[in-house]
């Protein structure tokens, strides 16, 4: 498969980086593999989180195909993109067509992104997952990894305003050690696994992570549990419905 579009614009997203004077720390860069099929299974908490998940795919020289909404692919600016990077449309009203891409591209030995919670959370928190990474690792024996990301939010989440060019922010990504789950298994067993292990992660990033809200009008990028304004999961989830 040949990959004209993406290593440029990795090039762009890491000038940008430096320009931003980002702060980013990986941690679990070995538990991608450096060949063969993988699915990674992260975290939605910006509009962002792709760049970022991809980045901490970079020591293993992987490239990662996000499942992405197909709206997406849509947009002129961003369709043209998503495409030439090979990324996989997702439509919720067929989404056997996207389930069968994203088998082919991991019996072909690429590594599949997939946010599993399928929206953002607004609470920070990880929220109940589907189960169609764990179903996509399962059906080809390909290793499932753990992803975490920390202080995307801070740029573009939902329901606030875009701050692209914030200068110094802190990121952290995360991997741990991956699942193996087979075809005999209990996807529901191994769901809750993936999840319960995402949020250990998810928590020691937080609490790991080296800023704080400049005052209590910035304290909406931290979730309730440790003192910021973002909403419960209970609130958010209820509303949506």
């Amino acid at each position: 498969m040949a990959d004209l579009v993406y290593p440029p614009v990795i090039a762009t997203a890491r000038t940008a980086f430096r320009a931003l004077n980002m702060k980013i720390t990986i941690e679990g860069e070995e538990h991608v593999p450096t060949s063969g099929g993988a699915v990674i299974a992260c975290n939605h908490i910006s509009y962002l989180d792709f760049i970022f998940c991809g980045l901490g795919a970079r020591k293993s020289k992987r490239l990662v195909r996000f499942m992405a909404k197909e709206s997406i692919f849509r947009n002129r600016i961003g369709g043209p993109l998503m495409r030439g990077m090979h990324h996989i449309p997702v439509d919720r009203d067929a989404g056997m067509a996207s389930y069968k891409a994203a088998l082919n591209a991991l019996k072909a030995g690429e590594v599949v992104g997939v946010f599993p919670e399928a929206t953002i959370s607004q609470s920070f928190m990880v929220k109940d997952l589907k189960s169609g990474a764990t179903r996509l690792a399962a059906a080809t024996g390909t290793p499932l990894v753990p992803m975490v990301l920390w202080g995307t939010q801070r740029f573009w989440t939902k329901g606030r305003p875009r701050e692209l060019t914030k200068r110094g922010v802190a990121v952290t990504i995360m991997m741990g050690e991956p699942l193996h789950p087979e075809r005999r298994d209990n996807q529901d067993s191994v769901n809750g696994e993936l999840r319960a292990r995402m949020t250990s992660m998810l928590d020691r990033a937080q609490r790991a992570y080296p800023q704080q809200p400049a005052g209590p009008d910035d304290s909406w990028w931290l979730p309730a549990h440790l003192g910021g304004t973002a909403p419960l999961p209970a609130v958010y989830e209820s509303e949506a419905q």
